[in-house]
């Protein structure tokens, strides 16, 4: 009898890099997938994608409404609320054998709990990390101690989750699950985007998405603003614009970014969501990647793009030589972006070593999850 494995995802880029282990899960003879989609997926306001999850051939088997148009903590708790009632069904209805959760947001901990009391064992993605300026942070360390099995992206988030009281033989190095594009996804031609999106990408572009910080003081508005006066400063780099996450304050971020975006025609696209394979084709003809995401540490070194990261959201990330920091005002952003375009920090990119893997781990996290013992109860794991 097949093992089911839920998979949950509740933003776009998170689905993004969780698309090539679906497929993989999809793909077993011992493995049957089971898809949960929730948060920003089913929301017009940042794209409705959970129709770009169907167009790449998932059967949804549950949908969860939970976030509310609000851009406060007291709302994004409330959200949480109510998705931890939808999950509670959710759950309840599947019974999956394993819950899959990558990551770090509040909608993740939400069914991470649901999980945990309903005793599915959880299998957790991306542990291990830090990200000082985010609540993400805790959460993510969080679903680590009410996670059974652990597959982390490089050696020291390892020891960082075994150094939690987790088992050394339930936390698996399999790298960042995301580069697993690098090998299997092929890009999508420039001419076909840009006559999608309507854009120039064959001239020089920034390719920007911040998000807001929600564990330090950093206003998001101010800290955007400068961003934007800073990219006032190269007229010659076209900018691509996406959408931030739903996290506090990111709403406020949005007014802003289109109003850019309509100030600079031609020169600036703002778009709600590019999807995976759009963001991963553009990424690599970028002249850099700028802002605060993830995917900027993680991913993007892989191309040889210079990615400017502005702020404290990403501080503690293990990051590649390409990575230049910054802080978030606009002479800290020029003098960054100015080093990232230099002829001699470009060519530098080009070898660069990507600290999160080559590109395998789904194949990896699937051949354990098919023959691996899962238990919803686990023993603290003492350092000796």
């Amino acid at each position: 009898m097949k093992r089911s494995v839920a998979v949950f995802t509740g933003t776009r880029a998170e689905y993004g890099l969780l698309y090539w282990l679906m497929k993989e899960i999809q793909s077993s003879e011992l493995l049957d997938l089971q898809v949960i989609v929730s948060c920003m997926h089913l929301s017009p306001e940042f794209g409705a994608t959970w129709r770009q999850i169907e167009e790449d051939g998932f059967a949804i088997d549950a949908k969860v409404e939970m976030l509310l148009s609000s851009d406060t903590d007291v709302g994004t708790v409330k959200s949480m609320g109510l998705g931890l009632l939808g999950y509670a069904d959710a759950l309840d209805r599947l019974r999956p054998d394993m819950l899959v959760v990558l990551g770090d947001r509040f909608e993740a901990l939400s069914i991470a709990q649901a999980a945990l009391i309903m005793r599915i064992p959880i299998v957790h993605l991306h542990g291990g990390e830090i990200t000082e300026g985010a609540y993400d942070d805790a959460i993510r360390h969080a679903i680590s101690k009410m996670a059974y099995l652990h597959f982390v992206a490089a050696q020291p988030y390892r020891k960082r989750v075994i150094q939690m009281g987790e088992a050394p033989e339930r936390v698996l190095n399999v790298g960042a699950v995301g580069l697993d594009h690098l090998k299997r996804t092929p890009p999508i031609p420039l001419a076909r985007l840009g006559e999608e999106l309507k854009f120039d990408f064959t001239s020089p572009f920034l390719l920007v998405t911040y998000h807001p910080v929600t564990a330090q003081d950093e206003d998001p508005v101010e800290s955007f603003s400068a961003l934007l006066q800073a990219l006032d400063e190269f007229p010659d780099q076209g900018v691509v614009l996406t959408y931030p996450n739903a996290d506090s304050g990111g709403r406020a971020i949005i007014p802003l970014l289109e109003d850019y975006a309509a100030r600079n025609p031609g020169r600036v696209l703002a778009i709600p969501s590019l999807g995976f394979r759009r963001y991963l084709s553009v990424v690599g003809h970028a002249s850099a990647v700028v802002g605060n995401s993830s995917s900027g540490l993680i991913e993007v070194p892989s191309f040889g793009v210079p990615t400017v990261n502005i702020g404290s959201r990403q501080a503690g990330r293990l990051c590649a030589d390409s990575v230049i920091h910054c802080l978030a005002d606009k002479t800290s952003i020029v003098s960054a972006l100015e080093q990232a375009l230099s002829d001699t920090f470009t060519a530098r990119c080009k070898g660069v070593t990507n600290p999160y893997g080559q590109g395998d781990a789904a194949k990896q996290i699937v051949q354990f999850l098919e023959t691996c013992d899962v238990l919803s109860h686990k023993s603290f794991h003492d350092l000796g």
